[in-house]
């Protein structure tokens, strides 16, 4: 395994910061446009650490991985979205969420923490860059999960699963580099599909339902199952 430079490294962690820093922009934007942008950042930032990582440690095949994501997450998968979902869901001016943001962003900051723990008791890995791309694929993790779980909108949803995916590759690539291409090239297509379904069910609930709230849907179903 080819030795990872120190400059390369800093440029890494400049992306799992960046990477950090777009997963609490996802809790804390309440616009559906603020969504998708933050999404975009952190796939940008998700394939400036695959591009470094293939670089650094001689890796030809994560260049494919690189080029895959930077097509399907921030260009295909918000062009999708938007031809599918209604226009005037992203022209929503806020987003219903359990939470508050204030709220949100402390307990962000506690899983944080708490990712940055586990990642120490972990046994240590053979990436040159674990050190960096685990802890915060880690919280990325956690972040993506409180996500999906503080959301009620359908999008929003689906972009917290997203997020959960993009934290998974950024550590599982540091981790292991040399995992067969085929199964690296699995994850994105199938969030290719899963973009694609979604945003087809979202479109369909959303003119005969009038929402795409996830609460307003499970009450509706409970009262026509009546």
């Amino acid at each position: 395994m080819g030795s990872f430079a120190p400059a390369l490294a800093s440029l890494n962690g400049l992306a799992a910061g960046v990477f950090l820093l777009s997963a609490f922009g996802l809790l804390a934007t309440r616009q559906m446009q603020g969504c998708l942008r933050f999404f975009r950042l952190q796939s940008l930032a998700l394939v400036a650490s695959i591009v470094l990582i293939a670089i650094g440690m001689q890796v030809p095949d994560l260049l494919v991985v690189a080029f895959l994501d930077l097509a399907i997450k921030p260009l295909l998968i918000p062009w999708l979205l938007r031809r599918q979902v209604p226009g005037e869901v992203f022209q929503r001016r806020e987003i219903d969420q359990v939470l508050n943001i204030p709220s949100s962003l402390l307990i962000a900051l506690v899983l944080t923490l708490v990712a940055y723990f586990l990642a120490e008791i972990l046994p240590p890995a053979s990436g040159a860059v674990d050190s960096i791309n685990v802890p915060i694929g880690l919280a990325g993790l956690l972040l993506g999960v409180f996500t999906l779980a503080v959301r009620r909108e359908a999008v929003p949803q689906l972009i917290g699963i997203f997020a959960i995916e993009n934290a998974s590759l950024l550590a599982g690539v540091a981790i292991a580099p040399r995992l067969p291409l085929v199964a690296e090239m699995a994850f994105p297509f199938d969030m290719l599909i899963v973009a694609l379904v979604i945003g087809i069910l979202t479109r369909i609930t959303h003119e005969r339902v009038g929402t795409t709230e996830v609460g307003a849907l499970r009450s509706l179903r409970e009262e026509t199952s009546r």
